[in-house]
């Protein structure tokens, strides 16, 4: 194809002030290795949650092209030439590219929204609607008799029916294959640059093309006689109830309104025992749905994700608590157990949820030589910095910091850690999944202009960039084996049937997963991050509708543990009953489980390979085997459900409770033991353990490394270069 109508535009680029707005970090040019990180980093004027935002270019290239499409550019035209489309859309951004005041651009538009003909009443409907944008959108398609694609657009806005105007004269009339073709940053270059709420109305081009290709699929599908996908189980919240699709999401709902009796035994052993819960926002629904009706009665429970647990549990010690139950893995009461310990609260007690180990394939895979081994190579090379995932034990914390100076880091600020980082080889583990996307974000960084990057900080430029990526390492043999299920199969269907829905994802997805969520993101539909950038994500797209008061369909899919979705649905259904009587507006919220709707995981990783059903209630649900050995479901649609924290039962949470205090020698194998053990220097693991910990509650207060992480820094370095000469 001839380069002048070329799909590929290269103009499109990430805008550096939405990509990472809020974490403007800097990266020290002093290349001695005694380093000093106390310079100041933050601006916060540009503080935002950097996972949520999006990363669509605001910026339009300067003109190309001195033939614009004309005004008078027919709406329907159609020719049977393979060209056309890709000629029609190069007329259209050159258009917009040769008027050069925003004036200009702004009355074509309007212009062009004279000019679409309005859909009937029956057309606007909630199965027509373009979810993302501002304003209303409709959109209805059609494959005519000549196997054309038909497009019919329409909006409650003006400059929206502009947009709609535009698409719909680009792609009406086009083969389906012609439609297909064309990727979203094709389109990069189409932004008008109109001032205020430019987020939502440079994703009205997107995401009308991206509901105009889904659409394409779908009816060619239909066409071709092809079975559609069976839709993933999802949940379905309004102002009014819930709505349960698929087995699956059933069994998620049942306990979402518990039992008030259950919750009146526990609350009432709580307050009777001053017994103080903190839980994993991946828990089992029955647990969750018990404490979360539990927390309008007891103050002293917390359900959150593994970095606050810790810190949680010391202000219910603070508050009187005398026990503390863990409702996790075993590294999560590891890590309580030794906060309290560090905060003076040796005599509070820390209680597991099992006598059997807990465990977790992430810690587990940083807890073995091959782990030590990539450690031992990070020593060698002076000077370095550890950065491990707080979903570590604490034995391998401490092992690691005796090794390489160790910090720790969540899924939520371990970006803004590695860029506070100065000149020092970075080795970050264990998940590799999450070490992958990370490097895959920087690289992106690095493609911004010097411009772009000094809107995030004036010290960053793109040389900086550059040179952290070959001193960033991350471990290529761990794996958390529920974010592991969203591979190629799951990741097909999604793109197939969600593609414009809202997508979300943990940063610890395979690769396949993290793009599509970050290509979703660009169009401000998407958000990577943690489980709490994931909750907020849905909390601000949901509040921006209530605040709009107009009818919607949102929907989300759920990229990470299905656990989620009990405080997912507490906080919409909060939204949604804050609004009640405020507002007359329809408002649909669906959580999408990226899930085979008849999986289930089992609640204990022992079970016998012929187990073809398990009972909940009066209702059997089936099971399909785990990864290894009950390790979640299959990957051919499995249920994306950690088996390790399903092992956290609430008849194991009350048995606990009611023992306390007096028989407590028959929970001896539920207590979160202290480490008496020592390292390989000699001291305490508890306390070694703790070091990495801390450095980042300081540099999560102070927005600095702490003194004395630089000084074992430098230490360290200082010592190897010695023995070098030597």
């Amino acid at each position: 194809m001839d380069s002048a109508v070329s799909l590929t535009m290269k103009s499109a680029s990430v805008s550096s002030s939405s990509f990472l707005a809020g974490s403007p970090f800097l990266i020290s040019k002093n290349k001695n290795p005694n380093f000093n990180s106390k310079k100041p980093f933050f601006n916060p004027r540009r503080a935002a949650r950097f996972f949520s935002k999006p990363l669509i270019s605001l910026q339009s290239p300067g003109p190309t092209s001195q033939n614009p499409l004309p005004s008078s550019f027919s709406y329907s035209a159609v020719t049977e030439t393979t060209d056309l489309l890709p000629c029609k859309l190069h007329q259209l951004i050159s258009e917009f590219q040769s008027l050069p005041e925003q004036l200009d651009r702004l009355n074509r538009l309007l212009h062009y929204s004279t000019l679409l003909p309005h859909l009937p009443d029956s057309s606007r409907v909630d199965s027509n609607r373009v979810m993302g944008c501002t304003a209303r959108v409709w959109l209805e398609a059609t494959l005519d008799q000549d196997n054309k694609m038909r497009f019919r657009a329409d909006s409650d806005s003006e400059i929206t029916r502009g947009f709609c105007y535009c698409l719909a004269s680009v792609f009406d009339g086009a083969a389906p294959e012609e439609v297909l073709r064309v990727k979203t940053e094709d389109l990069a270059a189409l932004n008008v640059s109109l001032v205020g709420r430019e987020r939502s109305r440079v994703n009205t081009w997107h995401n009308v093309f991206v509901s105009m290709q889904k659409r394409t699929k779908a009816l060619v599908a239909e066409r071709q006689g092809q079975k559609p996908f069976e839709p993933f189980p999802s949940l379905i919240v309004t102002k009014d109830g819930l709505q349960a699709k698929g087995s699956y999401a059933e069994a998620q709902a049942r306990y979402l309104f518990p039992d008030e009796s259950k919750v009146e035994e526990l609350v009432n052993v709580l307050k009777e025992k001053k017994i103080g819960i903190v839980a994993h926002f991946y828990m089992d629904p029955e647990v969750q749905g018990v404490l979360t009706a539990a927390q309008k009665y007891w103050p002293h429970i917390y359900i959150s994700d593994s970095l606050v647990m810790a810190d949680t549990a010391v202000k219910m010690a603070k508050a009187g608590c005398q026990f503390i139950t863990v409702l996790g893995v075993d590294f999560m009461s590891e890590n309580v157990r030794a906060i309290l310990d560090q905060a003076g609260f040796q005599d509070v007690g820390v209680y597991r949820m099992s006598g059997e180990r807990i465990g977790c394939s992430l810690a587990d895979a940083a807890a073995t030589p091959a782990y030590m081994n990539y450690l031992e190579a990070a020593s060698t090379n002076p000077p370095s910095l550890h950065v491990i995932y707080i979903n570590t034990s604490l034995e391998t914390k401490a092992y690691a910091h005796e090794l390489v100076p160790t910090i720790t880091c969540t899924s939520s600020n371990v970006v803004q850690t590695i860029l506070q980082i100065p000149d020092l080889n970075i080795w970050y583990g264990p998940d590799s999944y999450m070490g992958a996307n990370i490097t895959e974000l920087f690289q992106q960084i690095a493609m911004m202009s010097d411009e772009e990057i000094a809107e995030i900080h004036p010290k960053h430029n793109k040389d900086s960039i550059k040179s952290l990526l070959p001193r960033l390492h991350y471990y290529q043999d761990g794996t958390c084996i529920v974010h592991h299920l969203f591979g190629h199969e799951v990741v097909e269907k999604i793109n197939e049937m969600y593609c414009d829905a809202f997508l979300t994802a943990h940063l610890e997805v395979p690769g396949e997963m993290f793009s599509l969520a970050m290509e979703a993101k660009k169009r401000g539909m998407g958000v990577v991050g943690s489980t709490k950038n994931i909750l907020d994500f849905i909390k601000e797209r949901v509040q921006e509708v209530l605040d709009r008061d107009v009818d919607d369909h949102l929907q989300f899919v759920l990229g990470t543990e299905s656990g989620m979705v009990t405080s997912i649905v507490a906080a919409v259904c909060n939204l949604l009953g804050s609004a009640k009587s405020s507002g007359n507006s329809k408002i649909n919220v669906e959580i999408v489980f990226p899930v085979s709707s008849d999986s289930m995981t089992k609640s204990s990783i022992s079970s016998s390979s012929n187990l073809k059903s398990v009972t909940l209630g009066d209702v059997a649900l089936p099971v399909i085997p785990g990864v290894a050995s009950g390790e979640g479901c299959s990957t051919n649609g499995g249920c994306a459900s950690c088996p390790y924290m399903k092992m956290n039962s609430l008849s194991s949470l009350l048995k606990v409770c009611h023992q306390l205090p007096h028989g407590k020698n028959n929970l001896k194998a539920y207590e979160a033991e202290r480490f008496k053990s020592q390292t390989l220097q000699g001291k305490s693991i508890a306390d070694v353990g703790c070091e990495p910990i801390l450095h980042m509650r300081h540099f999560q207060a102070k927005k600095e490394l702490p003194e004395k992480l630089v000084n074992q820094v430098n230490l360290r370095a200082e010592r190897f270069s010695d023995e070098s000469f030597l």
